[in-house]
Protein backbone atom coordinates (compact mmCIF):
# COMPACT_ATOMS: atom_id res chain seq x y z
CA UNK A 1 0.00 0.00 0.00
CA UNK A 2 1.26 3.22 -0.51
CA UNK A 3 1.28 6.14 2.35
CA UNK A 4 2.20 9.38 1.90
CA UNK A 5 3.67 11.85 5.29
CA UNK A 6 2.61 15.11 5.38
CA UNK A 7 4.82 17.53 7.96
CA UNK A 8 6.26 21.06 7.49
CA UNK A 9 9.85 19.86 8.93
CA UNK A 10 11.63 20.79 7.71
CA UNK A 11 14.83 18.36 6.65
CA UNK A 12 18.02 19.18 5.30
CA UNK A 13 19.65 18.68 1.65
CA UNK A 14 23.03 18.53 1.65
CA UNK A 15 25.99 19.17 -1.24
CA UNK A 16 25.70 15.47 -1.94
CA UNK A 17 22.02 15.65 -2.48
CA UNK A 18 21.68 13.91 0.76
CA UNK A 19 18.96 14.31 2.88
CA UNK A 20 19.31 14.84 6.93
CA UNK A 21 17.10 15.48 10.22
CA UNK A 22 17.61 14.47 13.86
CA UNK A 23 14.66 13.39 14.25
CA UNK A 24 12.95 12.74 10.88
CA UNK A 25 15.21 10.24 10.05
CA UNK A 26 15.10 6.41 8.71
CA UNK A 27 15.11 5.27 11.46
CA UNK A 28 11.80 6.82 13.06
CA UNK A 29 10.34 6.39 9.34
CA UNK A 30 10.78 2.25 10.48
CA UNK A 31 7.63 2.18 11.92
CA UNK A 32 5.69 2.67 9.21
CA UNK A 33 7.06 -0.40 7.39
CA UNK A 34 4.21 -2.32 9.59
CA UNK A 35 1.49 -0.74 7.27
CA UNK A 36 2.93 0.58 3.88
CA UNK A 37 5.41 -0.97 1.50
CA UNK A 38 5.76 2.17 -0.26
CA UNK A 39 6.47 5.02 1.75
CA UNK A 40 6.55 8.76 0.48
CA UNK A 41 7.40 11.65 2.71
CA UNK A 42 5.59 15.21 1.42
CA UNK A 43 7.91 18.07 3.35
CA UNK A 44 9.73 21.65 3.05
CA UNK A 45 13.28 20.98 2.16
CA UNK A 46 16.33 23.13 3.20
CA UNK A 47 19.58 22.84 0.92
CA UNK A 48 22.80 23.57 2.44
CA UNK A 49 25.43 24.17 0.70
CA UNK A 50 28.01 21.50 3.34
CA UNK A 51 28.58 18.09 3.31
CA UNK A 52 27.05 16.52 5.61
CA UNK A 53 27.92 12.56 5.72
CA UNK A 54 29.85 13.00 8.84
CA UNK A 55 25.84 12.43 10.72
CA UNK A 56 25.66 9.40 9.22
CA UNK A 57 27.01 7.99 12.36
CA UNK A 58 24.92 10.16 14.57
CA UNK A 59 21.60 8.49 13.06
CA UNK A 60 19.86 11.37 11.87
CA UNK A 61 20.43 10.14 7.60
CA UNK A 62 16.91 9.63 5.59
CA UNK A 63 17.70 7.06 3.34
CA UNK A 64 16.11 8.36 -0.44
CA UNK A 65 16.60 4.50 -1.26
CA UNK A 66 14.18 3.85 1.03
CA UNK A 67 11.91 6.63 1.00
CA UNK A 68 10.50 9.46 -1.38
CA UNK A 69 10.88 12.33 -0.50
CA UNK A 70 8.49 15.44 -2.31
CA UNK A 71 9.94 18.33 -1.41
CA UNK A 72 7.23 20.93 -0.51
CA UNK A 73 7.59 25.06 -0.38
CA UNK A 74 7.41 26.93 2.39
CA UNK A 75 4.13 27.99 3.68
CA UNK A 76 4.95 28.00 7.49
CA UNK A 77 5.19 32.22 6.92
CA UNK A 78 3.13 34.97 5.99
CA UNK A 79 4.84 34.93 2.33
CA UNK A 80 5.18 31.84 2.04
CA UNK A 81 1.15 31.24 1.88
CA UNK A 82 1.30 34.00 -0.04
CA UNK A 83 3.87 32.99 -2.45
CA UNK A 84 3.48 29.42 -2.23
CA UNK A 85 0.19 27.92 -1.43
CA UNK A 86 -0.91 27.48 -4.44
CA UNK A 87 2.20 25.53 -5.32
CA UNK A 88 1.61 23.27 -2.30
CA UNK A 89 -1.48 22.66 -3.26
CA UNK A 90 -0.88 21.04 -6.63
CA UNK A 91 2.38 18.77 -5.02
CA UNK A 92 -0.43 17.59 -2.93
CA UNK A 93 -2.94 17.16 -4.73
CA UNK A 94 -1.30 15.05 -7.62
CA UNK A 95 0.38 12.62 -4.54
CA UNK A 96 -2.59 12.29 -2.83
CA UNK A 97 -4.46 11.55 -5.63
CA UNK A 98 -2.04 8.19 -6.08
CA UNK A 99 -1.74 7.24 -2.76
CA UNK A 100 -4.18 4.85 -0.59
CA UNK A 101 -3.72 6.63 2.83
CA UNK A 102 -1.78 9.39 4.82
CA UNK A 103 -0.03 10.03 8.06
CA UNK A 104 -0.46 13.96 8.89
CA UNK A 105 1.67 15.16 11.36
CA UNK A 106 0.39 18.44 12.99
CA UNK A 107 1.02 21.41 13.84
CA UNK A 108 1.83 22.19 10.51
CA UNK A 109 0.95 23.89 7.73
CA UNK A 110 1.70 21.46 5.06
CA UNK A 111 -0.17 19.13 7.43
CA UNK A 112 -3.38 21.30 7.56
CA UNK A 113 -3.42 21.61 3.53
CA UNK A 114 -3.05 17.91 3.16
CA UNK A 115 -6.23 17.47 5.69
CA UNK A 116 -7.75 19.40 3.72
CA UNK A 117 -6.72 18.01 0.39
CA UNK A 118 -7.55 14.55 1.70
CA UNK A 119 -10.81 14.91 2.55
CA UNK A 120 -11.51 16.33 -0.98
CA UNK A 121 -10.43 13.38 -2.56
CA UNK A 122 -11.78 10.96 -0.19
CA UNK A 123 -8.62 9.27 1.54
CA UNK A 124 -8.46 8.06 4.70
CA UNK A 125 -5.76 9.65 7.29
CA UNK A 126 -3.93 9.15 10.91
CA UNK A 127 -3.20 12.55 12.65
CA UNK A 128 -0.08 12.38 14.71
CA UNK A 129 -0.49 15.19 17.37
CA UNK A 130 3.47 15.86 18.28
CA UNK A 131 2.99 19.48 19.75
CA UNK A 132 1.15 22.70 20.82
CA UNK A 133 0.61 25.42 18.09
CA UNK A 134 -0.53 28.03 20.68
CA UNK A 135 3.11 27.51 22.88
CA UNK A 136 4.93 27.21 19.65
CA UNK A 137 4.25 30.23 17.86
CA UNK A 138 3.30 32.41 20.50
CA UNK A 139 7.19 31.64 22.26
CA UNK A 140 8.36 32.07 18.77
CA UNK A 141 7.93 36.09 17.52
CA UNK A 142 5.66 39.06 17.35
CA UNK A 143 4.27 37.86 14.17
CA UNK A 144 3.94 34.14 15.79
CA UNK A 145 2.05 35.76 18.33
CA UNK A 146 -0.41 36.84 15.81
CA UNK A 147 -0.49 34.12 13.98
CA UNK A 148 -1.05 32.14 17.19
CA UNK A 149 -4.67 32.10 17.35
CA UNK A 150 -5.51 31.35 14.08
CA UNK A 151 -3.05 28.44 14.06
CA UNK A 152 -4.35 27.03 17.50
CA UNK A 153 -8.21 27.45 16.05
CA UNK A 154 -7.36 25.57 12.72
CA UNK A 155 -5.47 22.65 14.49
CA UNK A 156 -8.20 22.24 17.34
CA UNK A 157 -11.09 21.84 14.53
CA UNK A 158 -8.79 19.41 12.47
CA UNK A 159 -8.23 17.48 15.28
CA UNK A 160 -11.80 17.36 16.76
CA UNK A 161 -12.95 15.53 13.68
CA UNK A 162 -10.07 13.61 12.78
CA UNK A 163 -11.05 9.77 12.26
CA UNK A 164 -7.95 8.80 14.10
CA UNK A 165 -5.27 10.47 16.26
CA UNK A 166 -1.97 9.68 18.03
CA UNK A 167 -0.84 11.58 20.63
CA UNK A 168 2.90 12.20 21.91
CA UNK A 169 1.44 13.22 25.51
CA UNK A 170 -0.27 11.53 28.06
CA UNK A 171 -2.68 14.45 28.84
CA UNK A 172 -1.80 17.72 27.82
CA UNK A 173 -2.07 17.80 24.25
CA UNK A 174 -5.07 15.34 24.47
CA UNK A 175 -7.01 17.84 26.85
CA UNK A 176 -5.56 21.26 24.56
CA UNK A 177 -6.48 19.30 21.66
CA UNK A 178 -9.42 16.64 22.18
CA UNK A 179 -11.15 14.94 19.33
CA UNK A 180 -14.32 12.61 18.53
CA UNK A 181 -12.37 10.26 16.52
CA UNK A 182 -10.24 7.05 17.92
CA UNK A 183 -7.32 8.64 19.95
CA UNK A 184 -4.19 6.92 21.54
CA UNK A 185 -1.32 8.63 24.10
CA UNK A 186 1.69 7.34 22.95
CA UNK A 187 5.22 8.68 23.02
CA UNK A 188 7.02 9.58 19.79
CA UNK A 189 10.34 8.46 22.30
CA UNK A 190 12.79 5.99 20.98
CA UNK A 191 14.35 4.15 23.46
CA UNK A 192 16.39 1.12 22.40
CA UNK A 193 18.05 -0.28 25.65
CA UNK A 194 17.26 0.42 29.33
CA UNK A 195 19.85 -1.04 30.75
CA UNK A 196 19.91 -1.98 34.68
CA UNK A 197 23.47 -1.37 34.21
CA UNK A 198 22.92 2.46 34.11
CA UNK A 199 21.89 2.87 37.55
CA UNK A 200 25.33 1.43 38.79
CA UNK A 201 27.00 3.21 36.33
CA UNK A 202 25.03 6.57 38.28
CA UNK A 203 25.77 4.91 41.96
CA UNK A 204 29.78 5.02 41.44
CA UNK A 205 29.52 8.62 40.17
CA UNK A 206 27.96 9.39 43.28
CA UNK A 207 30.54 7.87 45.50
CA UNK A 208 32.90 9.65 43.43
CA UNK A 209 31.61 12.86 43.52
CA UNK A 210 32.10 15.04 47.10
CA UNK A 211 29.15 16.88 48.42
CA UNK A 212 30.53 20.50 47.35
CA UNK A 213 32.10 19.12 44.25
CA UNK A 214 31.40 21.37 41.01
CA UNK A 215 27.93 19.95 39.56
CA UNK A 216 27.80 19.27 35.76
CA UNK A 217 24.71 20.06 34.16
CA UNK A 218 23.64 19.22 30.55
CA UNK A 219 21.33 19.87 27.72
CA UNK A 220 20.85 18.31 24.66
CA UNK A 221 18.78 20.18 22.27
CA UNK A 222 19.54 22.17 19.02
CA UNK A 223 21.49 24.92 19.71
CA UNK A 224 20.66 27.67 17.51
CA UNK A 225 16.87 27.25 18.12
CA UNK A 226 15.76 29.90 20.62
CA UNK A 227 12.55 28.09 22.08
CA UNK A 228 14.89 25.26 23.87
CA UNK A 229 15.51 28.01 26.38
CA UNK A 230 19.13 26.99 26.95
CA UNK A 231 19.94 31.09 27.91
CA UNK A 232 17.56 30.49 30.78
CA UNK A 233 20.35 28.09 32.21
CA UNK A 234 23.29 30.11 31.42
CA UNK A 235 20.87 33.30 33.66
CA UNK A 236 20.23 30.47 36.43
CA UNK A 237 24.18 29.64 36.30
CA UNK A 238 25.11 33.16 36.72
CA UNK A 239 22.94 33.92 39.68
CA UNK A 240 24.41 31.04 41.34
CA UNK A 241 27.78 32.36 40.72
CA UNK A 242 27.24 35.11 42.37
CA UNK A 243 26.29 32.91 45.65
CA UNK A 244 29.10 31.80 45.43
CA UNK A 245 27.78 28.28 43.73
CA UNK A 246 29.29 26.82 40.94
CA UNK A 247 28.09 24.70 38.63
CA UNK A 248 29.40 23.74 34.88
CA UNK A 249 27.25 23.71 32.08
CA UNK A 250 27.44 21.11 28.83
CA UNK A 251 25.31 21.93 25.80
CA UNK A 252 24.80 19.16 23.41
CA UNK A 253 23.39 19.85 20.05
CA UNK A 254 23.74 20.87 16.23
CA UNK A 255 23.33 24.53 14.72
CA UNK A 256 24.63 27.91 14.96
CA UNK A 257 25.58 28.63 18.97
CA UNK A 258 26.65 32.39 18.29
CA UNK A 259 23.09 33.32 19.80
CA UNK A 260 24.69 31.32 22.93
CA UNK A 261 27.91 32.43 23.02
CA UNK A 262 26.51 36.46 23.34
CA UNK A 263 25.22 35.27 26.62
CA UNK A 264 28.03 33.10 27.43
CA UNK A 265 30.34 36.27 27.39
CA UNK A 266 27.56 38.67 28.87
CA UNK A 267 27.86 36.18 32.25
CA UNK A 268 31.55 35.71 32.02
CA UNK A 269 30.66 32.12 31.88
CA UNK A 270 33.53 31.17 29.38
CA UNK A 271 35.08 28.85 32.03
CA UNK A 272 31.67 27.38 32.90
CA UNK A 273 30.27 26.31 29.74
CA UNK A 274 31.21 23.62 26.98
CA UNK A 275 29.41 23.39 23.46
CA UNK A 276 29.82 19.86 22.29
CA UNK A 277 28.12 19.97 19.08
CA UNK A 278 26.48 17.13 17.69
CA UNK A 279 27.49 13.87 18.52
CA UNK A 280 26.50 10.25 17.93
CA UNK A 281 23.82 8.65 20.27
CA UNK A 282 25.94 6.49 21.87
CA UNK A 283 28.56 9.79 22.35
CA UNK A 284 25.43 11.19 23.95
CA UNK A 285 24.90 8.72 26.63
CA UNK A 286 28.92 8.67 27.41
CA UNK A 287 28.64 12.24 27.93
CA UNK A 288 24.85 12.10 30.28
CA UNK A 289 27.06 9.37 32.69
CA UNK A 290 29.46 12.26 33.00
CA UNK A 291 26.81 14.23 34.15
CA UNK A 292 25.09 15.55 37.37
CA UNK A 293 21.90 16.87 36.31
CA UNK A 294 20.10 16.81 33.01
CA UNK A 295 17.56 20.62 32.11
CA UNK A 296 15.50 20.73 29.95
CA UNK A 297 14.78 24.76 29.51
CA UNK A 298 12.29 24.55 26.94
CA UNK A 299 9.45 27.64 26.06
CA UNK A 300 7.54 24.82 24.21
CA UNK A 301 7.40 21.04 23.64
CA UNK A 302 5.79 18.02 22.76
CA UNK A 303 7.25 14.76 25.23
CA UNK A 304 10.76 15.58 24.48
CA UNK A 305 12.86 12.49 24.11
CA UNK A 306 16.46 14.10 25.07
CA UNK A 307 14.53 14.35 28.90
CA UNK A 308 13.46 10.81 28.62
CA UNK A 309 16.74 9.47 27.33
CA UNK A 310 18.77 11.51 30.26
CA UNK A 311 15.90 9.47 32.89
CA UNK A 312 17.25 6.60 31.15
CA UNK A 313 20.15 7.02 32.41
CA UNK A 314 19.62 7.42 36.14
CA UNK A 315 19.91 11.07 36.01
CA UNK A 316 18.35 13.80 38.29
CA UNK A 317 16.33 15.51 36.04
CA UNK A 318 14.64 19.04 35.78
CA UNK A 319 11.72 20.44 33.51
CA UNK A 320 9.99 23.83 32.28
CA UNK A 321 6.27 23.48 33.01
CA UNK A 322 5.67 23.37 29.12
CA UNK A 323 3.92 20.41 26.92
CA UNK A 324 4.49 16.86 28.75
CA UNK A 325 7.19 17.87 30.93
CA UNK A 326 5.27 17.99 34.33
CA UNK A 327 4.13 14.01 32.96
CA UNK A 328 7.59 12.98 33.43
CA UNK A 329 9.07 15.15 36.41
CA UNK A 330 7.78 15.53 40.16
CA UNK A 331 6.42 19.06 40.83
CA UNK A 332 9.46 20.64 43.12
CA UNK A 333 12.17 19.55 39.85
CA UNK A 334 9.07 21.67 37.51
CA UNK A 335 10.34 25.68 36.74
CA UNK A 336 8.24 28.00 35.06
CA UNK A 337 9.15 28.41 31.50
CA UNK A 338 11.66 31.03 30.95
CA UNK A 339 12.19 31.81 34.59
CA UNK A 340 16.02 31.58 35.20
CA UNK A 341 14.97 32.41 38.86
CA UNK A 342 12.69 29.56 39.72
CA UNK A 343 15.61 27.00 37.90
CA UNK A 344 18.32 28.85 40.18
CA UNK A 345 16.44 28.81 43.34
CA UNK A 346 16.01 24.63 42.11
CA UNK A 347 19.54 23.77 41.55
CA UNK A 348 20.32 26.06 44.52
CA UNK A 349 18.42 23.28 46.99
CA UNK A 350 19.30 19.98 45.23
CA UNK A 351 21.58 17.36 47.67
CA UNK A 352 22.85 14.30 47.32
CA UNK A 353 19.31 12.75 48.43
CA UNK A 354 17.63 14.48 45.51
CA UNK A 355 20.46 13.16 43.06
CA UNK A 356 19.75 9.29 44.31
CA UNK A 357 15.99 9.42 44.92
CA UNK A 358 15.59 10.98 41.58
CA UNK A 359 17.90 8.73 39.89
CA UNK A 360 16.16 5.79 40.75
CA UNK A 361 12.46 7.70 40.22
CA UNK A 362 13.60 8.67 36.75
CA UNK A 363 15.06 5.38 35.81
CA UNK A 364 11.89 3.55 36.63
CA UNK A 365 9.84 6.12 34.95
CA UNK A 366 11.69 5.79 31.60
CA UNK A 367 11.05 2.22 31.31
CA UNK A 368 7.24 3.42 30.30
CA UNK A 369 9.02 4.50 26.99
CA UNK A 370 10.82 1.02 26.14
CA UNK A 371 10.78 1.19 22.25
CA UNK A 372 9.05 -2.38 21.88
CA UNK A 373 6.04 -1.46 24.12
CA UNK A 374 5.72 2.11 22.36
CA UNK A 375 6.11 0.46 18.71
CA UNK A 376 3.90 -2.71 20.08
CA UNK A 377 0.91 -0.08 20.78
CA UNK A 378 1.23 2.54 17.98
CA UNK A 379 1.58 -0.34 15.28
CA UNK A 380 -1.46 -1.79 16.83
CA UNK A 381 -3.07 1.74 16.34
CA UNK A 382 -1.83 2.04 13.10
CA UNK A 383 -3.64 -1.25 12.08
CA UNK A 384 -6.57 -0.91 13.45
CA UNK A 385 -7.16 2.37 11.00
CA UNK A 386 -6.00 0.59 8.67
CA UNK A 387 -8.81 -2.21 8.86
CA UNK A 388 -11.47 0.50 9.48
CA UNK A 389 -10.48 2.52 6.97
CA UNK A 390 -8.17 1.94 4.35
CA UNK A 391 -8.92 -2.33 3.66
CA UNK A 392 -12.72 -1.21 3.96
Amino acid sequence: MKMLFCYDGPIEQDCNGEFYSPALNSAMFQRYKAISDDIRIAIRVRKVKEDYSSRKMAGNYLSKKEYKIIECPNISSVKGIFINKRKAKLILEREIKNIDFLIIRLPSMIGNLAVKTAKKYKKPYLIEMVGCPWDALWNHSLKGKLFAPIMTYITKKEIKNAPYVLYVTKDFLQKRYPTNGKSIGCSDVVLNDIDEKNLEIRKDRFKRNKENSIKIIATTAAVDVKYKGQKYVLKAIKRLMNDGKMFEYWLIGDGDNSYLKKYVKKYKLEKQVKFLGPLPHNEVFEKLDNVDIYIQPSKQEGLPRALIEAMSRALLCIGSRTGGIPELLEKKFIFNKGSSKQLAKILKKIDTEDMIEQSLKNFEKSKDYAKNKLDERRIDFYKNFIREYVDR
